[in-house]
């Protein structure tokens, strides 16, 4: 019988060591073809979109937790070729602290570079209405640049600035919200109306 036990004892360890060798051979296997094909594979870069959004809302809110701006668009789509977003019909609203709300709608946009630029495109409008001490205020232009972060907005295309009841146009824009700069650049003309002494 002790005879037979070793026998049996041995066919275990010999079955249990060539099932040992056998999963770790297949694991090196699998290790290796999964190196080649990676190796071996071309770069696949994709063009195409890799999502969109229907009827979209988003909202953004500064460091204290306040909304810094809302927008919102007919369709959000995100190319991953340039990581950046294309809006079909976008509206941003920019809430005022101390003024009205700053309205922005266009055709069309891109967002890039981690949200911090936004291109507008093709019929650009900006509306503030009057509110307190601050008269209306309107643009528009065929493109203009927002940097959200630096609460700066750029043209280098002709502009329109209608302010109460002045009006200025240039061939370009420059406007810093923080430090309350305004420059229109090239070509500039303006009209604005009397001033009423009493």
């Amino acid at each position: 019988m002790k005879s037979a036990d070793s026998s049996y004892r041995l066919r275990l360890i010999v079955m249990i060591a060539l099932g040992l060798v056998m999963a770790l051979g297949s694991f090196w296997v699998l290790e290796l073809m999964r190196k080649i094909g990676i190796d071996n594979a071309p770069d696949i870069v994709r063009s195409e979109p890799d999502f969109y959004v229907d009827n979209f809302k988003f909202i953004q809110l500064a460091k204290d937790g306040q909304v810094h701006y809302k927008m919102s668009g007919d369709r959000l789509t995100h190319e991953p070729l340039h990581d950046s977003y294309q809006i079909a019909q976008p509206i941003i609203i920019s809430p005022g602290m101390a003024r009205a709300p700053m309205t922005m709608r266009a055709d069309s946009a891109m967002i890039e570079d981690d949200n911090s630029k936004v291109h507008l495109r093709k019929n650009v409008r900006i509306d503030r209405p009057a509110s307190g001490q601050s008269q209306a205020l309107h643009l528009e232009t065929e493109y203009l640049l927002l940097l959200p972060d630096e609460d700066v907005m750029q043209s280098d295309q002709p502009v329109k600035l209608l302010v109460g009841q002045s009006t200025l146009s240039g061939n370009g824009l420059f406007a810093n919200n923080a430090t309350r700069e305004l420059r229109i650049s090239g070509n500039v003309h303006g009209s604005f109306p009397p001033s009423v002494s009493h």
